[in-house]
This record gives C-alpha cells, structure tokens and sequence, in this order.
C-alpha cells in the first residue's frame, strides 16, 4: 500500500484572514496514496481570494445562500447552497498539494485557474478541446478534468480516466459527459446553472429587435455596398407578445427584460411556477404557439425535448412570428424549421446552438460536412446564426469560473458534493483546530443497496464518530465520515477494510 507524501514545510507567521479571504481546512488527494513514515497527518487551513464585486460570501459559520432552479424543465429540482466556514486564527500544519493534477480544456476562464492554483494544485489549461486520443492520455494522469461545451467526456474516455474524482463543466449543460458512467465509477460532476443566466438573456432581447428590423440582413448588404432602406415588415416589439418555452433562471430573467421594454410575456414550463411581474403561465405549448409573435427556447436536452419543435409546432405558430432557439441544437427539427421559413410560415429566426457543432474555432469548421442541411439554412433571408455564443461575455465567464472552480476546491478539499448533478449531495461542516486530534474525514460512494451501511458502521464500531451523514442518489450513495482519535494504523487499517467491502465504488480519505 502506498501512502500519499505530505511536505514537511512548515508554515510560519501565518496571518490574521480578512473579510475577503474565504477560509476552509482541506486534504486533496485520493486515498489510493497515502503517506508512508510521517506523523504529521493534520488537516491544514488554505485560503481562496474572492472578488468581492464578483460574490457575496458571508463570514458566518452557519449562513448559505442558494437559487432553486425553476421549473421541471432542469429536471429534478435542487438547490444550490454554498456555507462558509468562519476564518480561525489558529496557526496549522501544511500539506503537499501539488500531487492533484488538474486538466483545463477550451479556455477555462482566469478566474477558475487562479482558484485551483491558489490551492497548490497541478493546473495544466488548453485554450482549445483535445481530439479522443490525445484526451484519453491527458485524463489519464489527472484527478479532475475541467471542459467547456465542445469536449465530450464519454465512457471510452472516462474508463481510461483511473485516478479522476470529478469533473468541471465550466457551463450550464453537461450533456457532453455521460453522467451515468461517471456517477456509477465516483465521479461527481459539477457544472454553473446559473452564472450566464442574464447573457443569454440579453441576447435573445438583442435577436428580437434585430429580427424584428431585420438587421443581419441590412448588414449584409451594406458589407456588399446594396443601400436598401426599407420600413416594409419592420416593427417595434412595444406590445407585441413573447412566448417563453422554459420559465427557469434564463426564461425567468428574460421576461423581466422583455417586460421593461412593453411586451407582453407568456411562458409555458411542465410544472406550475408562480411568473415575474405580469407573465402569464399557459397550460400548453400549442396555445403559447397559437398566442406568441417570439417564441423564445429555454429548455435542456432530454429525450422528451428532442425535436421539441418541428412540424405540427412550427404548423401552430402565428403567421409571420419568428422563433430564437439559445437552449440546444437537438431541440429544433432544423429541416422543418427550413421548411416553415421558406413557406412564409416564419418571418425570421435566430439560431445560437446547432446538433452537431466544430470542435475549434476556425474557418470552415461549419458546413455540410457537420450537418446536411447547413447550404440550406445558409440561404434563407432574416436569418441570425450565432457560433453558441449565448453565455460568452467576461462577466458570465468569470462568474462560472468563480462558481465551478469553488466547487471543485470544495470536493477535492472536504469532500463537499453540494451542487453535483449526479451525486448525491452531501456536505459536514469542517472540523475545527481546537477539536481536531488526529483526525480522519472518510468519504465512501458505494452502491446503493441493503446492508452497506451496516458493514461500514461495524468497521467504525471501535472508534470515536464526530459527525456522520450519508445521501443516496438512485443507485449511488454517498457516505461522508469525521473519526477522531485515530494514528497512521488506524487509517491504513480502516481504508483497507472499506475497500475490501463487496459494494464499494470509490473510497478517499482525508487527514
């Protein structure tokens, strides 16, 4: 058995925390390398900068703040809470963090690195993805992984991924990861649901009015020296009614916006949920289609939303209303959508997300060879399309970076699951200098079935059990564990036990 180096540095003059410094004792490392001959095995105190502006952290012990996700459209509605541990002046020994080995692909945001190498961390970062082989011996060595929306994080590649712990998708979606086999080998996924929720917004606001004067189009002419001023089929959206598809945190903020400007707002979601200001919740898509001059989408990919919009909806629209898709490219049948465009169906769309999208940025990554119809769709008159650009602004970029990267420090540190969405989310409060003797944090995922906790507690029978709590998540489970008064024996002695347990997944420790 192998035990994980801690550095024998020692820390000195360590200073009183400010209001500005977020404090949190930490381990980082899996449990499969320990230390070997050293009795140094204290939890260690480590500090994460924040920018003030950016996020509101209270100093309290106690407090957190959280935003449920709105609407059944999210899927399983959660909340996402962050709690603080209050800053402590006591001076504690350190550890080597520099064994955890981070991969940042696509450009990963300043403010996420800064984070995970304010920690001590290996932080290797791409500003583009990594085709499926090179990925495979990247995520070899690593222990997390943090992607964008262009890397898809598949079985193949996740079997290769033996030393991973958790992945960051620095976005909303996480349909490029398959979270199933992630879940079911103990890898917790963390992604942003909520930072780009007022870009994208913003930007739907931005393709109404253009659409509704149709500017892509006067811009293209004017690149090709055509003056042509028209006022033919060009309105002001100042009363005109919004259909939102997807009342969630994009859809929510975007009424507001479009409210502000005098339109009326509709919007229809799976589940009841109270509007903001004067929207009006319609029982069905066909009357939201049948009322709306915009159709605006706001939903995730999912079986049931595949094709969400093709024929028989693109039939039920008004004649002449015009439809933005942010959400997914799988969402929209396109074909039908060229159809309903060419028909007269449709005055105009905007299209921000596609089924198959480039892997890079470049020239002539987009075209036919992608998807059949791309020639088509390049032709039709009032027709914005947008390279997925939705979420890409500095502030949205930084804030998710902020919010992952937290995370991420959070799992790897304490073992803090909150805001996972594949794990069941399990968090205890750290345990502090003045009660901490020799003390061991046990973070156990197994499979969810009768007896497993039966075994684990005989093996913590002999000792002294601070704090214990477990969370299950269809079939995973998620057992986290604080021991006291344990020696180098004792932890080697209780990780090889728990390992030896029939329905282990994954087993870390930190000390």
């Amino acid at each position: 058995m192998k035990w994980m180096r801690h550095s024998s540095d020692k820390i000195s003059n360590l200073k009183r925390p400010t209001d500005k410094t977020v404090h949190c004792r930490t381990y980082e490392q899996t449990s499969r390398r320990y230390i070997a001959n050293n009795p140094r095995h204290t939890m260690s105190a480590v500090n994460i900068p924040v920018n003030e502006n950016e996020v509101s952290v209270s100093s309290s012990p106690i407090t957190s703040y959280g935003s449920p996700v709105s609407g059944s459209f999210q899927g399983k509605p959660r909340q996402r809470r962050y709690s603080y541990t209050a800053a402590r002046t006591n001076k504690l020994k350190p550890f080597s963090t520099g064994d955890i080995k981070i991969l940042l692909l696509e450009n990963v945001n300043q403010t996420a690195i800064d984070i995970l190498e304010g920690q001590g961390y290996q932080v290797e970062t791409h500003k583009s993805s990594l085709d499926e082989e090179e990925l495979i011996e990247k995520i070899r060595d690593v222990q997390v992984v943090g992607i964008r929306s262009k890397t898809k994080l598949n079985s193949r590649v996740l079997k290769e991924a033996k030393n991973l712990i958790a992945i960051g998708c620095f976005c909303i979606g996480t349909n490029q990861v398959d979270l199933e086999y992630a879940a079911n080998n103990g890898i917790a996924v963390f992604n942003s649901p909520f930072s780009n929720s007022r870009s994208v917004a913003e930007l739907v606001i931005c393709e109404i009015i253009m659409l509704s004067r149709q500017l892509g189009d006067r811009n293209i002419e004017m690149h090709a020296g055509t003056w042509n001023k028209v006022s033919a089929k060009c309105w002001e959206i100042r009363g005109k009614t919004l259909g939102i598809v997807g009342y969630g945190h994009i859809g929510s903020q975007l009424s507001v916006l479009a409210e502000s400007m005098g339109m009326n707002v509709i919007y229809y979601d799976v589940i009841m949920i109270m509007g903001l200001g004067t929207a009006k919740q319609v029982p069905t898509l066909a009357e939201l289609l049948a009322q709306a001059d915009y159709v605006s989408l706001h939903v995730p990919e999912l079986p049931e939303t595949m094709n969400l919009m093709s024929k028989a909806q693109f039939d039920g629209m008004k004649n002449g209303s015009y439809l933005i898709n942010n959400a997914r490219g799988k969402v929209i049948d396109i074909p039908e959508l060229i159809s309903a465009m060419k028909s007269g169906k449709l005055a105009g769309a905007a299209v921000d997300v596609f089924p198959k999208e480039p892997a890079k940025n470049g020239s002539n990554e987009f075209g036919s060879h992608l998807n059949e119809w791309t020639n088509e769709l390049l032709t039709l008159p009032n027709l914005i399309m947008s390279p997925h650009i939705g979420g890409s602004t500095e502030e949205a970029q930084s804030a998710i970076g902020i919010e992952v990267g937290t995370a991420l420090t959070k799992y790897i540190n304490e073992g803090s699951s909150v805001g996972a969405v594949n794990f069941p989310e399990v968090n205890l409060n750290v345990v502090n200098h003045a009660e901490e003797h020799d003390h061991v944090r046990i973070l156990y995922v197994h499979k969810n079935v009768p007896g497993v906790l039966l075994s684990v507690n005989e093996i913590f029978a002999s000792h002294n059990i601070e704090k214990q709590y477990s969370e299950s998540r269809g079939d995973i489970a998620y057992l986290m564990a604080d021991i006291a008064d344990v020696d180098q024996a004792d932890i080697k002695t209780l990780y090889e036990k728990l390992e030896q347990t029939p329905f282990k997944i994954s087993t870390r420790l930190l000390y």
